[in-house]
């Protein structure tokens, strides 16, 4: 599945931060270029580095206090935004899950792939154009502490490489530059090399390439080099170079040559030239930078990279005191099962929001999602071996108490049964460090509509708010509201469900996921004969076949039981919400 989510999360982020990049630019506009610069650089290497990945970073950090940390409403700016729009990952709720990539995004996919290649492939022949001019260069003997060569290209004056830099020069340059105008542009060169701005701009040039179609990563592009230049054209007036023999030589260049054709190949004639030339000739001197701007710059950075390691590290308990306390119980004990199968007991919610089970921890989960785990209809997978049913090492004695009006009285069974199953994932996220995610797949389903002649369904003799709490423990026939007996052999017998009981029961016989778009509200009395099993398909039974004790061949199908219930089981293509456990682990006794 193709989610794209994280790529637009990590796209505002980048830009959010850019924008601060420019207001920081602007209150140090009368400081040195060379501050600026740098500035510029971090907000393109922001696009190379997710706010995710460094609140991963703090998340792996254990410190003893940290469950008393209370997040502070700084914190949760910050986790804002070092945060996705939407979670994929569950803790204690299921945030919305992205979607099964349609055609849209493919074609999306495709039309990056296509510019990343053809940015990627332009480079890389003006990198090879460049590469092919340096080697035939002869070496010229200027004792400048680098290689110089002399090309024939009638490029300008250039640094090629980032590990090994060659300072490629003209041919004839000394014929058309006087001495003093020469030793500025190779002062100028030489500034490139110190700095090493070759290495910084292939950074900025990979941002392009991955960010092709982000038009911010191409303007930061032109702001790099216009205080590449400057900065350099600071730090030769700071040597000594008279600027009036600088800006000639400048202008000389621009004249006879040809501007790099590459960024990563330093020159000196990028940037807005009129600007620079004006700037060379004041020979202001730029401010140093003071007390507060120092600050403002430390703060700033400190911001940006600790912020959202720190925002991992608090993350797990901010997350839990987002939560609402009706949505956690206040005691819990979780302790390794010691008996054997004869004794266990499933897990259910009882009254007085209490939790109990005696039961494989994976029947726990399903309980908590509400969702099966087995046969054709399982939609739980990442289940690592130590949870399979066929061994007592997944089983836990569980015994959970919710705080006293933590549930509201009143409640309708359907509203209770939802916030015990809130209550017990985040028991699961806390005891156990369950972390689920919730994927949306399009597959094969049933949905269950009115049939033609409308509903077939007698009225409940009992009301919702008068149905009596009973536990999953009681036999089902002790029940009144909510409970079905029966299965396929045996017809199904309710005195007083709704459909979404219909569906949930039905369901543990279809061979694909069955959904309640009947619209029928209310509680209803259910009786029908048994049915045949799903898999035998359309063909009958042969004469004699019998299951759960009866011949097959004198049943109806489950389509036939409901067209006599007013109702239609329609096959339809739908999102189904599947689940992953990307983490969990064995608890600590309490």
């Amino acid at each position: 599945m193709l989610d794209q989510t994280p790529v637009l999360n990590h796209l505002w982020q980048s830009t959010l931060f850019a924008g601060i990049a420019g207001l920081l630019t602007l209150a140090l506009r009368k400081n040195r270029a060379q501050t600026r610069y740098w500035v510029w650089l971090a907000a393109s290497v922001k696009f190379l580095i997710p706010f995710s990945l460094l609140a991963s970073i703090g998340s792996y950090v254990e410190w003893p206090s940290r469950h008393q940390i209370a997040p502070a409403s700084l914190s949760a700016v910050m986790q804002q935004v070092s945060e996705p729009f939407s979670s994929e990952v569950l803790v204690a709720t299921l945030p919305a899950a992205p979607s099964k990539a349609d055609r849209t995004l493919e074609l999306l996919m495709l039309a990056w792939a296509i510019g990343f290649a053809a940015v990627g492939v332009r480079w890389c022949l003006r990198w090879r154009r460049v590469r092919a001019i340096v080697r035939r260069a002869p070496r010229l003997p200027l004792p400048i502490g680098i290689e110089v060569r002399s090309s024939p290209a009638m490029f300008e004056p250039g640094v090629f490489g980032i590990f090994r830099p060659v300072l490629l020069l003209p041919e004839g340059i000394t014929d058309r530059l006087t001495p003093g105008q020469l030793g500025s542009i190779v002062a100028h060169e030489m500034c490139h090399i110190r700095r090493r701005d070759n290495l910084a701009t292939a950074a900025h040039m990979v941002v392009e390439g991955v960010f092709w179609f982000h038009p911010l990563v191409w303007w930061l592009g032109a702001r790099l080099v216009e205080e590449r230049e400057r900065a350099c054209d600071e730090e030769v007036l700071r040597t000594g170079s008279d600027p009036q023999i600088y800006a000639e030589g400048i202008l000389k260049v621009c004249e006879f040559y040809l501007e790099s054709p590459l960024e990563c190949v330093a020159g000196v004639s990028g940037a807005n030239l009129k600007k620079r030339i004006e700037e060379i000739m004041a020979n202001r001197v730029a401010q140093k930078l003071n007390f507060s701007r120092k600050m403002l710059l430390t703060g700033a950075g400190v911001l940006a990279v600790a912020g959202p390691i720190a925002i991992g590290i608090s993350a797990p308990q901010m997350r839990a005191q987002s939560q609402p306390t009706a949505h956690a119980f206040e005691v819990v004990s979780v302790k390794p099962y010691k008996g054997d199968y004869r004794d266990m007991r499933p897990p259910e919610f009882l009254p007085g929001g209490r939790f109990t089970s005696r039961a494989p921890l994976l029947m726990v989960i399903a309980t908590a999602y509400n969702i099966p785990v087995q046969g054709p209809l399982a939609r739980l997978t990442g289940v690592p071996g130590w949870l399979n049913f066929n061994s007592l090492e997944g089983v836990y004695d569980i015994e959970a108490t919710a705080a006293k009006g933590s549930i509201p009285e009143g409640l309708s069974p359907i509203a209770r049964a939802e916030s015990g199953r809130l209550m017990l994932q985040a028991l699961l996220a806390d005891r156990f460090k369950l972390v689920i995610q919730r994927e949306t797949k399009e597959m094969p389903v049933y949905e269950l509509v009115v049939g033609t002649g409308g509903p077939k369904l007698p009225k409940a003799d009992i009301q919702e708010k008068d149905c009596p709490d009973t536990p999953l423990s009681e036999p089902a026939a002790n029940a009144v509201c909510h409970r079905f007996t029966g299965g396929r052999g045996r017809g199904l017998h309710a005195r007083a469900v709704d459909m979404a009981d219909l569906v949930t029961f039905v369901q543990s016989w279809t061979d694909r996921p069955l959904f309640d778009k009947t619209g029928i509200k209310g509680l209803y009395h259910i009786e029908t004969e048994p049915f045949q099993p799903m898999e035998l398909g359309s063909s009958p039974p042969a004469a004699g076949t019998k299951q759960d004790g009866v011949d097959l061949r004198d049943l109806p199908t489950l389509f036939t039981v409901f067209e006599r219930l007013g109702l239609r089981m329609e096959s339809k293509k739908g999102k189904v919400d599947t689940y992953v456990i990307e983490h969990i682990e064995k608890p600590t006794e309490n």
